[in-house]
């Protein structure tokens, strides 16, 4: 039985926003991450990614990217959060395709495991709803099924997510932590700020290093350098305290990647763990 851990780094997906959303502390207007009333040449796009993590205890599937259903319409599957966001999926790019490439079905998958659930993570859920078990932590979850303006509840109609809590550990802002092995060898870790119930992802080989996905904590590795927070916050002082920690991690010598979700400069890639 393989020993070594495997997170493979996918893009499933683009999205195109106003620079001020991923860096929202360059811009005086609050609300210019809206792109409301901002000309068009404001609009960058950037990566959607997922990370499949082959791990000896199971295959874990962290975000799920587009649904393909977005190639034919984004209205219909981001209703007016087009206004915001908009969704391009080129062909192949999809989870379920991305994982039939590796030479997985859905079905295969151990644990799909949701960061947070705005539309870019959570639109490709009902591609991958034959895993075996779908989890978001349970703060996310209740947040995200009474907030209708940041969460489109219908992408996980009819898909089986169970929650989980997170429990008291020395990892995190908060010192919160959700070990899905028990192991200590894949940690999600409570970062909100960008969302209620968001999670951090702690990677570690048995052999002491570690890779951080820092989810939406920061847009790219700009973000915790400079320490410039998004524009979609519920929380910012929240989510200048995470970020303040995925800089902290980021620097630590056994630490050999640290990767935010959208960060253009990351290109799909295999970082493997011994």
């Amino acid at each position: 039985m393989a020993t070594d851990i495997k997170v493979h780094v996918l893009h499933t997906g683009l999205v195109q926003v106003d620079r001020a959303l991923p860096f929202h502390d360059y811009y005086r207007n609050p609300l210019a991450f809206t792109g409301v009333l901002r000309s068009h040449i404001n609009q960058i796009t950037l990566p959607v990614s997922s990370y499949l993590i082959e791990h000896p205890k199971g295959l874990v599937l962290i975000d799920t990217g587009w649904n393909e259903s977005v190639r034919q319409s984004q209205w219909h599957e981001l209703g007016m959060q087009v206004q915001i966001n908009k969704a391009y999926l080129p062909a192949g790019w999809s989870v379920r395709e991305q994982l039939a490439t590796l030479g997985y079905q859905p079905s295969d998958i151990d644990y799909v495991v949701l960061s947070h659930l705005h539309s870019d993570h959570a639109s490709g859920l009902k591609l991958v709803k034959d895993a075996k078990k779908i989890l978001t932590s349970e703060t996310e979850w209740q947040t995200a099924n009474h907030d209708k303006l940041r969460y489109i509840s219908r992408m996980w109609r009819g898909v089986n997510v169970e929650t989980f809590a997170y429990k008291s550990a020395n990892v995190g802002p908060l010192h919160q932590t959700f070990d899905l092995f028990g192991d200590g060898s894949v940690q999600f870790v409570a970062t909100p700020g960008h969302s209620a119930g968001l999670s951090a992802t702690i990677v570690t080989g048995k052999d002491g290093r570690e890779v951080v996905l820092a989810a939406d904590v920061g847009y790219a590795r700009e973000s915790w350098e400079k320490m410039v927070t998004p524009g979609i916050v519920i929380d910012r002082k929240a989510a200048i305290e995470s970020l303040a920690w995925i800089k902290q991690e980021a620097a630590k010598p056994n630490v050999i990647e640290a990767m935010a979700n959208h960060d253009p400069q990351v290109l799909p890639h295999v970082v493997t763990l011994n």
